[in-house]
């Protein structure tokens, strides 16, 4: 039987309603949960740990490393066979997107969260969490990087985002689909995604600013990010990755003080690409020095931007970790 550690961080999965104002609050430990969830011993030996109790919005880049020093602790050096990481919805993706990218280990690593909370009805915390513990024993699961497990789907964390706000199946990998699916309490895998990365650090940069576009915008937020000292941009263009005219000379300013600008799209599909050559057009900002994000959206290009950091400050070693492929 495989040995699996459950880390608890927090969470809808971990909240109930406050006894003062009736909000859900994070409030049960992991203990708390996998009482009202017997039978998981007959999946995998568990053991848990609480690394933290706090919501989604709560997380920081910090926390999120010290999250993968321990899950690759636990997996190199205690004989893990796999973990699991309970996590607050409104920042999973980013957590297990930096986990993806910190770890070199082939076990399988599985983020899982909840959209309701224990006191409603339908609460999703105990199927996702049985699914994720079904998932991190498969061997299947092996090599795959890390996954995140939500509405009995299988997401590679490099793809996967949050796309409603309230609805079961919020998690989607909008260019690709999930890569497999959990059914009768087996896991089918019906695709692998190998693009995927390792970058070696041992902490994030967590001075990485993002910014959206929309029309008629200017360079005020650009400037005012390279004069408080930011050490890279991500900025959200428009389309196939353009941005309004009047933010080029802000992006000149951010490039002639060193800083590392990266271009993703604030569209839901697709990748960025200099295919148009107009002022302040992909072509436009690649010439000057502009990186291109791929299809990440901007929240994961920031934190991957944050873990470039981390390992160089050199811009061309960071545009060959955005722009290079991996597989």
């Amino acid at each position: 039987m495989k040995k699996i550690v459950i880390i608890f961080t927090g969470g809808t999965i971990a909240m109930k309603p406050d006894i003062i104002t009736n909000a859900a609050i994070p409030s049960m430990t992991g203990e708390d949960i996998l009482k009202m969830i017997p039978g998981l011993d007959i999946i995998a030996n568990i053991d848990f740990l609480d690394f933290s109790m706090i919501p989604g919005p709560h997380m920081t880049p910090s926390k999120m490393m010290e999250l993968s020093k321990i899950i690759q602790h636990k997996l190199e050096n205690e004989g893990y066979d796999g973990a699991v990481v309970t996590h607050g919805t409104d920042s999973l993706e980013e957590t297990a997107y930096l986990v993806d990218l910190t770890s070199i280990s082939e076990k399988p690593i599985v983020f899982v969260g909840a959209m309701k909370n224990s006191s409603e009805l339908g609460w999703d915390g105990p199927v996702n969490l049985i699914d994720a513990v079904f998932t991190a024993a498969s061997n299947e699961s092996l090599g795959r990087g890390t996954l995140v497990v939500m509405n009995n789907e299988v997401h590679s964390a490099s793809q996967v985002t949050k796309t409603n706000t309230h609805t079961l199946d919020t998690f989607k990998s909008v260019d690709f689909g999930p890569i497999g699916f959990i059914d009768n309490n087996k896991v089918y895998y019906y695709h692998r995604y190998t693009k995927r990365q390792y970058i070696p650090i041992v902490d994030v940069d967590p001075k990485v600013d993002l910014i959206k576009c929309a029309c008629g915008m200017d360079d005020r937020l650009l400037r005012f990010c390279v004069d408080s000292g930011t050490h890279g941009i991500v900025i959200e263009g428009m389309g196939r990755g353009n941005i309004p005219p009047e933010m080029v000379k802000g992006v000149e300013y951010a490039l002639s003080k060193g800083i590392p600008v990266i271009l993703v799209s604030r569209c839901h599909n697709g990748k960025v690409l200099d295919s148009y050559g107009y002022i302040g057009a992909g072509r436009d900002l690649t010439q000057k020095g502009v990186i291109l994000g791929d299809n990440l959206p901007g929240q994961k290009a920031r934190i991957k931007l944050m873990v470039a950091l981390g390992y160089t400050k050199n811009t061309s070693e960071i545009k060959d970790i955005f722009e290079r492929n991996y597989y």
